[in-house]
């Protein structure tokens, strides 16, 4: 990690690992490839044996109440932001242009604003990211990630799918 100063601003610059990442993320059931730039690294992730779809679903839908409540990470519909990390989500898509119901990108951000905070006020550093990262990982596979707002940019992947765009 390192404290970089632009003028007024200072930035924290990570140091990741790709293996780390790739390691990390088959752990928790991912075949994933791992490309590095150097403002972020871009996970793409798919769980092709998995019996069902990734567990990222409608938070605003009624039906899925249950799942809403025991959510951990929120993803921004209109942005594919996961709320209070260096992650934003998108969907992979099938031959036929639809959602890949067991596949999604990642891309986590490698310079963020010093005063940046993950859950629970924890300051950055590579150790903690890791952590929270391979934990969003895991909530898809087996607690759920719930998509709040308009769900424009990133679909639901369980739950009622067929639902249109709000």
């Amino acid at each position: 990690m390192q404290l970089l100063q632009a003028g007024t601003h200072q930035v924290v610059v990570l140091e990741l690992d790709t293996d780390l990442l790739r390691q990390g993320a088959e752990e928790t059931g991912f075949v994933c490839e791992v490309t590095d730039t150097p403002r972020s690294s871009l996970l793409e992730l798919s769980a092709l044996d998995r019996d069902g779809p990734l567990l990222l679903f409608d938070a605003s839908d009624p039906t899925n109440t249950g799942w809403f409540s025991r959510c951990q990470f929120y993803v921004d519909g209109r942005t594919g932001g996961v709320l209070q990390t260096p992650f934003v989500v998108a969907n992979k898509r099938d031959a036929g242009g639809r959602p890949h119901s067991r596949a999604l990108s990642v891309q986590v951000f490698k310079e963020l604003p010093s005063h940046f905070r993950l859950p629970g006020r924890q300051p950055l550093n590579e150790k903690v990211l890791y952590a929270v990262l391979f934990n969003f990982l895991s909530a898809l596979q087996k607690v759920g990630v719930g998509i709040c707002g308009p769900t424009t940019v990133v679909r639901p992947l369980a739950g009622r799918v067929d639902a249109p765009p709000r």
